[in-house]
């Protein structure tokens, strides 16, 4: 094993690509809350880049890395002891270091997609406890069953899996626990009664840019290096994702007589997540029947809310679950070793096994993702308190979680900031003088 500065420059760039999808989701889901919930949402999403990458250090990276058995990795990684300037046996031609923080950019990210399910109503206390759990007892597990050596994976005795760059240990496994969470919270106030439309469009497309951008670091970044797989992986996730944007819209265009802007941002989002499993596996014409059918699947799935009566704030269960599933299942279908020879051939290159295979990891993924985030929820709530009461939900997490507001209005010629409610801060005598001298100028 020997470093590679060419592998090191690639991975060092896709690292600061998925590290910018974070904010990218802040953005992409502030812009679909309303006004008042706006900054609760992008905190939260925020928040991840520091929560998760303190988890990860401690002992997040060992539980899904290290040497360890078929289940949960070892401890030699604790606290990153032993992570240092030699490359390690699962990245061979860069620094141990890089390929550490890089799988930290994928941590990160996966919690924080959860909260877009349940927006708008959950108590940032709460979050911050379930985050770091949910880190820990959720997401390195699953990332060692499938990359670190575990049963799911590659190998003698195992299931034989295959996940280029996340399709089961991020999508499948945060949409599965958003379900879970969206169940155990309950509807948001005024749900199906009140409109609750996006408050910034402008805003979800910046994200959604952004999301799109970085993604071509979570996936050719998950080829380790800078050759020919990743420039594979590459043109793949650009293919994937125009198609499932015209599929999205299609199916849009054709059910509602009119195509959406949120449509076109959101059916790229399903072709990223459904060609993350598969970048590195197939072709670019497979590629591109993956993103178009996620398009198609994923809009159909959304749409289907109403007449199943829950309140996915932001169809995270729609787009990332079902979108993840559809990826994995497809990869059964589609992989050729004639792309990538650490691979597999499906179905179509005569091994029906291999979609035997990948039904059974997005089987195992969701089973285990929904029983331990239910729990997680649970002790969360005893622990900490999920849900916000009704007034703190009904003047807006902003407020009353943050006691800051995103915008400001003017209100005939004067400017009026908006303050937070008596029950989410109560301020001192001193600030309460200035803020009533303040108002009466």
């Amino acid at each position: 094993m020997q470093v590679n500065t060419g592998d090191t420059a690639w991975m060092l760039v896709s690292t600061a690509l998925v590290m910018f999808m974070t904010p990218g989701l802040a953005l992409f889901y502030g812009g679909l809350v309303r006004s008042k919930n706006v900054l609760g949402t992008i905190m939260q999403c925020f928040f991840a880049l520091g929560a998760v990458s303190i988890v990860w250090f401690v002992a997040g990276y060992t539980l899904a890395f290290a040497p360890g058995n078929r289940v949960l990795g070892g401890l030699k990684y604790l606290f990153l002891t032993n992570v240092g300037a030699t490359p390690s046996r699962l990245a061979p031609t860069i620094p141990h270091t890089v390929y550490m923080t890089y799988q930290m950019m994928f941590a990160i990210i996966t919690p924080a997609l959860i909260i877009g399910a349940v927006a708008e109503r959950m108590r940032f206390r709460g979050y911050v406890v379930f985050l770091s759990l949910w880190s820990l007892l959720v997401y390195s597990p699953v990332a060692h069953w499938v990359w670190g050596g575990g049963f799911l994976g590659a190998g003698p005795g195992r299931v034989g899996a295959i996940d280029f760059a996340g399709g089961t240990v991020v999508h499948i496994n945060a949409g599965v626990a958003a379900l879970a969470a969206l169940l155990y919270l309950g509807k948001r106030r005024g749900f199906g009664r009140e409109a609750m439309h996006p408050h910034n469009i402008p805003m979800v497309v910046t994200g959604a840019a952004i999301l799109w951008f970085g993604w071509f670091g979570f996936n050719a970044g998950s080829a380790l290096g800078s050759g020919a797989l990743a420039g594979q992986a590459f043109l793949n996730t650009q293919m994937a994702t125009a198609a499932a944007m015209i599929g999205w819209l299609v199916a849009e265009w054709g059910r509602n007589k009119v195509p959406t802007t949120v449509g076109a941002a959101s059916g790229a989002v399903a072709g990223l997540v459904a060609v993350t499993p598969a970048a590195g596996y197939v072709e670019t014409w497979a590629a591109v029947l993956i993103g178009f059918a996620a398009g198609l699947i994923c809009y159909a799935a959304v749409s289907l809310k109403p007449r199943l009566g829950y309140d996915d704030s932001l169809d995270v269960v729609g787009v990332h679950m079902v979108g993840g599933i559809v990826g994995a299942l497809l990869l059964g279908l589609f992989a050729t070793k004639a792309i990538n020879p650490a691979g597999a051939d499906g179905l179509f290159y005569g091994h029906p096994v291999q979609l035997a295979r990948q039904a059974i990891a997005v089987g195992v993924m969701m089973v285990y993702s929904f029983t331990v985030s239910m729990v997680l929820l649970k002790v969360t709530d005893l622990v900490a308190g999920l849900r916000v009461d009704e007034r703190a939900e009904l003047t807006g997490l902003d407020l009353s979680q943050h006691a800051e507001s995103a915008y400001v209005t003017v209100e005939s010629g004067t400017l009026v900031t908006h303050r937070p409610a008596a029950s989410a801060t109560k301020p001192s005598s001193s600030s309460s003088r200035r803020d009533a001298k303040e108002d009466s100028t």
